[in-house]
């Protein structure tokens, strides 16, 4: 097909499969450690084994001895050079924070701390050589538990005096948003209802399948840098000011990118040291970490206490609701580590109708690996405390549910509303979204079956958990992020390149790393300017080619991204209309576009774009002042958030006999406005309630007594893979955005955010009329036994 012809039907909608999985799945992808570059040499990381301790010797003699080793670098060697890694988030103005060096120089502040680097020919001489560097060590006291940290029980940085880094509140009284919440939970007191519970966020892993990987080449007249991240602009602009190179002086390059999950929205020790080392030798020089060290030392996520009190009346009708937070930052600040916690301070409320709302967020130091961003980034957290809470009320009330979420929750037609958080949610239907899953799930059905067994007294109890959830996400508004202590914008660049022969050039800001941006840009694209899916071809992840944009997290990509995209589609469509009318001899007014071509009103009388494209390229026809190009850029900067929303409804079986927990069956309704590619969201949806289900029964960061890591692989740490999980049912309403041209709302934390309080729900339900009220996650075997002990002594 040329670009002059009639397309079939629209793109947008299609589950096209994606256009790059072909050389993700056959193997001719570039993943950085494939790269091989001409005398290129291997980092390998010396790292503390203690969680808390003083440097008083490093003997490096034996290691620079080596074979193969061409240099040996400390904290001592690189302390005027390597400055301090950057965090982005303030989150008050009183924020504390320690220095956080790449390679420490006389402390170490967590188990797996850099201590020296080795850098020799080959990655296995460089890991013999390590091990051949002796540190002496002076243990000193750790902070390893939350509580007691926040209590200065000891003191994680004694430079700073103190373990608590900043104390966010929000308040819906003082923000004009709500009323007084003690004024509430006084009156629930006095003839209503009050429930107070305290739930944990245990620590979690990332675990992507590809472990972050650098390759720094200083070789040529910039310094190109390729790193397994998901966000080479940031890399980018830190390492310019981290190490005081011109930023025009540096090249990043995201290759094809093994997954991330937020745990590769950084900028990392080991990428600033691979670029020293390439700058102290001369040559490329390439750290790759192994899974162990991936586990240990890439951030982690969630760890966080949340004590709540929600204030009811009699009849289950919210009143107000009082958030508690102790959160883990471990041992230093990442870029947005302090800002994770304040992005679900704002979703605390979910879907419903609170009218007065306080959260207290209290940020702490520990001797433990730093947090950061984890796939949703504060909105699970805040989902699985109202959802868990939602649950408890209607216990305390005595109806189901699905009952007294829908007493509580905003109705379709009573949106745009504004939230007792602040927050316009501009469009939604949760009742259609809750009637449809009830009728997949066989829901009264499932309730007649669990009462059955209760009165049978059957060993294996069934339960039904529910979780009716919203998020904000399409993480964009510069001006929000500004007023929230966010050092950058949110802010979207792309462009299109039209091309002589009429094919088109996508270059997009955003940075994907599974998500699927080549086939969904491609199909928008196709659709606005009338040419063939496969005529276009999408550039991404290189600071090069793409050298504006702020990448992928969030769920932005698509309400963000995606409509700077179509804003430079229409661009390229506006330039072209007069080029397209002095070429017809017409008036300009008198040129429309549609289908790729560009008619005269009221005459047969056209050309299609990629005709006018060629013509343009060769400007026979054209005035010397008309344009010699199509090309166009747009940034787009949203006013708001997107607000996707659904209902996820599982049933677990418990054998009260084991504690053993099995998903029996899980269905989700999910509604993120219009769909470009429905293949991808259900990719995205699966994918995310996986990641969900494995936080409410399988994963654990643990740490011993001495702040050692004792879950580092995958022996230890539960990574669910198929057989651990049921088939998913996955549905969807549409509710259309208002907010941005396609109708959109982003997909990729929707099933992570709403799955996890619906997993441990239904285990509560299996088990609350046997005196069970919570069980920690992960709801082990053993910790749904322990409970049911608990219970029958209670």
């Amino acid at each position: 097909m040329t670009a002059t012809e009639e397309r079939p039907a629209a793109e947008v909608g299609s589950p096209r499969r994606r256009k790059e999985d072909a050389r993700l799945i056959t193997g001719r992808t570039r993943w950085t450690d494939n790269l091989v570059l001409p005398g290129m040499l291997h980092l390998a990381m010396v790292r503390s084994p203690f969680a808390h301790a003083r440097i008083t010797g490093i003997d490096t003699e034996s290691a620079r001895a080596a074979s193969g080793v061409v240099a040996v670098l400390t904290g001592a060697d690189l302390a005027e050079e390597q400055g301090g890694l950057p965090f982005a988030w303030t989150a008050t103005p009183e924020q504390k924070q320690p220095n956080h060096p790449s390679v420490a120089v006389d402390t170490v502040n967590f188990a797996g701390e850099i201590v020296a680097v080795v850098v020799a020919r080959s990655a296995a001489e460089a890991s013999d050589a390590a091990d051949l560097v002796d540190v002496d060590y002076e243990e000193l006291p750790a902070a390893l538990d939350l509580k007691a940290a926040a209590a200065d029980e000891v003191l994680a940085h004694p430079d700073l005096g103190t373990n608590v880094s900043a104390t966010f509140v929000y308040d819906s009284a003082e923000a004009g948003n709500g009323g007084e919440v003690e004024a509430a939970i006084a009156a629930a007191r006095d003839g209503g209802i009050v429930i107070e519970r305290e739930f944990r966020q245990q620590r979690l892993i990332p675990a992507f399948m590809e472990p972050r990987s650098i390759v720094a080449d200083p070789t040529g007249e910039q310094l190109t840098i390729w790193s397994s991240t998901q966000v080479p602009h940031f890399v980018k602009i830190f390492l310019s000011l981290v190490l005081g190179i011109p930023e025009h002086k540096i090249r990043v390059i995201a290759p094809d990118v093994g997954g991330g999950f937020g745990g590769k929205l950084q900028l990392t020790p080991e990428e600033v040291l691979t670029v020293i080392a390439a700058r102290h030798t001369g040559k490329p020089c390439k750290y790759t970490e192994s899974r162990s060290e991936s586990m240990m030392v890439a951030h982690h996520g969630r760890d966080q206490w949340q004590n709540l009190t929600l204030a009811a009346d009699r009849d289950g009708t919210v009143r107000g609701l009082k958030v508690e937070l102790l959160v883990d930052m471990g041992a230093y600040l990442g870029l947005v580590t302090a800002g994770i916690p304040i992005l679900g301070a704002f979703m605390y409320n979910g879907i419903y109708k609170f009218p007065a709302y306080r959260l207290s967020c209290t940020n702490v130091f520990t001797n433990k690996t730093w947090t950061d961003a984890y796939r949703g980034a504060g909105r699970p957290e805040a989902t699985f405390a109202v959802e868990r809470l939602m649950d408890e009320l209607a216990a305390e009330v005595g109806v189901d549910p699905l009952e007294i979420r829908e007493k509580n929750w905003i109705k379709h037609d009573e949106f745009p509303f504004t939230t007792v958080a602040g927050l316009e949610y501009d469009s939604g239907d949760y009742e259609a979204a809750t009637a449809k899953a009830k009728e997949l799930f066989g829901y009264d059905d499932l309730r007649a079956e669990q009462q059955k067994r209760r009165e049978a007294g059957d060993p294996v109890q069934l339960g039904i958990g529910i979780s009716t959830y919203t998020e904000m996400c399409g993480l964009a508004p510069s001006r929000w992020l500004g007023s929230m202590g966010y050092v950058g914008g949110g802010w979207e660049h792309a462009s299109i390149r039209m091309l002589p022969t009429g094919k088109v050039e996508v270059i997009a800001g955003t940075s994907p790393h599974g998500q699927g941006h080549e086939t969904a840009w491609s199909q928008i694209v196709a659709d606005r300017l009338g040419v063939p899916f496969d005529d276009i071809e999408v550039l991404h992840g290189d600071t090069q080619i793409a050298a504006r944009g702020l990448d992928t997290y969030g769920s932005r990509s698509l309400t963000v991204g995606a409509m700077a995209v179509l804003a430079a589609a229409d661009k390229v469509i506006e330039q072209a209309r007069p080029l397209a009318a002095q070429l017809l001899e017409a008036s300009t007014s008198d040129v429309e576009f549609s289908g790729g071509r560009f008619r005269v009103k009221g005459t047969e009388a056209g050309m299609g774009i990629g005709d006018l494209a060629f013509a343009v390229f060769q400007g026979h026809k054209l005035g010397a002042a008309a344009q010699r190009s199509l090309d166009a850029d747009a940034t787009m900067d949203p006013d708001t958030f997107s607000f996707p929303h659904g209902t996820h409804l599982c049933a677990v079986e418990v054998d009260t006999e084991t504690g053993a927990a099995t998903i029996r069956s899980y269905v989700s309704v999910d509604d993120v406005g219009n769909v470009v590619n429905p293949l991808i969201v259900e990719g995205q949806v699966h994918g995310g309630i996986a990641q969900g289900v494995a936080q409410a029964l399988f994963e654990e960061a643990v740490h011993d007594e001495t702040g050692t890591l004792i879950t580092g692989s995958f022996d230890q740490y539960l990574v669910p893979s198929a057989p651990d999980l049921p088939p998913f049912v996955t549905e969807r309403t549409e509710t259309p955005a208002t907010t941005n041209q396609l109708g959109v709302k982003g997909v990729g934390e929707a099933g992570t955010i709403a799955s996890t309080p619906a997993v441990v729900n239904a285990v509560i339900d299996a088990v609350r009329h046997l005196g069970v009220s919570d069980i920690q996650m992960p709801c082990t075997p053993y910790r749904v036994w322990k409970a049911l002990q608990e219970g029958a002594g209670s």
